[in-house]
């Protein structure tokens, strides 16, 4: 009579768009990554082969969904979804997807007429795939939780943003949101960080791309340190009109936070050239060379994902890492 003693494995698997940022998780776990041996053929087409069997283990596979040389945003989802697919077709358990950062996050919904909802539509080919779980951080609408039909765990790095603010801010602080949507999340860290909150009207302009007017400040800013919070920086047009705004308002030391930093198109020289001092993102994208300047520091989010995914591995609560504070 055969005998089954259940052991649980881990496999950790990343693609190629942010290799320091798995080895970093996987550091903090004391795990090892599984080796793809992913290939690209002559003709472009993406190819992978798990080094090692991953039947009946819990397989996680990361890839932020970004530009990363001559590799694309959807050459980056291509890669993970092959993953997958190779995953669930080695008999996995399990498959959780990584996403640190979400890509098509902002097509969250139809804001127009004959437009696609591509968010959504990116859940559904990770579902087709074989995947079974999503982790993400700091998605661009909650909402996407809800397009994904399996578990979701909606990490934020509320915490390692917040402990850099109260390391480097100093004098009276105003948490600015630099336009009405992320209003909620400018309070959340306005709260904990015991601050004021501040507003600014933005209008899109439209027919046109990434271009947006600052309008009016709500909210005191005045001789204050002012910190713009937002989820991602992609060309800056948003972030750095808001902080323009506030610094003919007055504001004393104008900083900016974001979880995912893009730095898209003309970004680098438009911060350059605003009166940020200072811009802090997380380590979710990886930060080319030639946009590392001065004004921008990287914070690691490194150990919140392990703890996560260590979490999910030995299912135990998730929100518990964060108190609760990451259901938003």
């Amino acid at each position: 009579m055969l005998e089954q003693v259940s052991t649980k494995r881990f496999h950790l698997v990343s693609g190629e768009t942010n290799l320091p940022l798995a080895e970093e998780i996987a550091d903090q776990l004391g795990e090892k990554l599984c080796d793809t041996n992913l290939a690209e053929f002559a003709n472009g087409e993406l190819h992978c082969r798990f080094g090692e069997s991953v039947r009946g283990s819990d397989v996680f596979i990361l890839q932020s969904h970004c530009t990363n040389g001559a590799f694309s945003v959807n050459d980056a989802i291509m890669q993970q979804l092959i993953m997958v697919d190779a995953a669930r077709r080695a008999s996995a358990k399990r498959i959780t997807v990584v996403c640190p950062f979400y890509g098509y996050g902002r097509q969250d919904r139809k804001a127009e007429g004959r437009e696609p909802i591509t968010a959504k539509l990116v859940a559904n080919l990770f579902m087709t795939a074989g995947a079974t779980r999503l982790v993400s951080v700091d998605l661009h609408s909650g909402q996407i939780q809800g397009f994904f039909d399996g578990p979701v765990d909606h990490l934020t790095a509320m915490p390692v943003l917040v402990d850099w603010m109260s390391s480097n801010l100093e004098g009276d602080v105003t948490v600015v949101s630099p336009d009405a949507g992320r209003a909620k999340v400018a309070e959340r860290y306005a709260n904990v960080l015991g601050a004021d909150l501040a507003i600014v009207h933005k209008r899109h302009v439209k027919g046109v791309k990434n271009a947006v007017e600052a309008g009016e400040v709500v909210g005191d800013v005045e001789g204050r340190t002012c910190v713009l919070i937002d989820d991602m920086i992609d060309t800056g047009g948003t972030l750095v009109a808001a902080a323009n705004a506030v610094a003919e308002q007055g504001a004393g030391h104008v900083l900016a936070a974001a979880t995912h930093g893009l730095f898209s198109g003309p970004a680098i020289e438009r911060i350059s050239g605003s009166a940020i001092e200072k811009v802090v993102v997380t380590n979710t994208l990886p930060l080319p060379a030639d946009k590392q300047i001065d004004k921008i520091e990287v914070v690691s989010i490194a150990k919140i994902i392990a703890d996560a995914l260590g979490a999910v591995f030995e299912d135990t609560s998730v929100s518990e890492i964060f108190g609760g504070a990451n259901q938003h």
